[in-house]
């Protein structure tokens, strides 16, 4: 594989190496600053200069930022500067990992609501008295009766309250919901996401928009995968680079 580092003879400026990077002068500054790219060069005026593997790391912070966020991003850059060789990989690895179990609950959020299409098709109509107790929802779902009250709280399931104590009973469309409300938990979603999907599935009826969210979530991750994938080619490039100059850093 070709070293991804940029070509060692170039220098830049503050100003071109933002052009060179895509990025702004201010995002230079603040990156340098922060020990995200390492510190420049001064030139006998005392302006800074730069050269390719800076361009290099850049491109690998926009990169991770892109699969993990700005914040982890920069978090990532600063440590793998100063652990060994291996270390450093092993950060990126964990990196991978987090994604793959992130695809993974998407997937099986996506199975349960195949579930739950199958098992409406070949089931027979639910009737009034197939309601739940909490106990016995949160047990089939798989979740904490606490939970429960929660998204009860936030409007995503509605249960009806039948005595005097107003103990919780979920009537079918309820006991949909929560396997729904269940599912999309299950692949990442926060409430609010939640919310606005469970606001278009009453809408329509159907679980087709909750199965779109999932498949566009899994299109996301596979996009953050891919700049993940190359930000770490950037980022073995650097290691390499900082080896042949200085030597590797003292294992810790």
């Amino acid at each position: 594989m070709e070293d991804p580092v940029e070509p060692g003879p170039a220098r830049y400026t503050t100003s071109g190496l933002a052009a060179a990077a895509g990025c702004s002068v201010q995002q230079v500054r603040d990156l340098e600053r922060l020990g995200v790219i390492p510190p420049a060069a001064r030139r006998p005026n005392g302006y800074r200069e730069f050269a390719g593997a800076h361009v290099t790391a850049l491109r690998a912070y926009r990169r991770l930022a892109i699969a993990v966020g700005p914040v982890i991003a920069r978090a990532t850059l600063r440590e793998v500067r100063g652990l060994p060789h291996d270390e450093a990989i092993a950060r990126i690895v964990a990196l991978h990992a987090g994604l793959a179990r992130f695809r993974d609950d998407t997937l099986s959020a996506l199975r349960a609501l195949d579930s739950i299409v199958d098992e409406s098709a070949h089931e027979a109509a639910p009737a009034p008295e197939d309601s739940m107790s909490i106990t016995e929802l949160s047990t089939a779902l798989g979740v904490r009766a606490s939970t429960l009250r929660f998204w009860e709280e936030q409007g995503l399931i509605t249960p009806q309250r039948l005595t005097r104590g107003g103990a919780r009973r979920y009537p079918p469309d309820a006991v949909r919901d929560g396997r729904i409300v269940a599912a999309l938990r299950a692949g990442g979603y926060g409430i609010p996401a939640v919310r606005a999907v469970m606001a278009s599935l009453r809408e329509v009826a159907a679980t087709a928009d909750a199965r779109a969210a999932l498949q566009a979530r899994l299109e996301t991750i596979a996009s953050r995968s891919e700049a993940l994938l190359m930000a770490g080619s950037d980022i073995v490039a650097l290691l390499r680079l900082r080896e042949a100059t200085t030597g590797p850093p003292a294992a810790s």
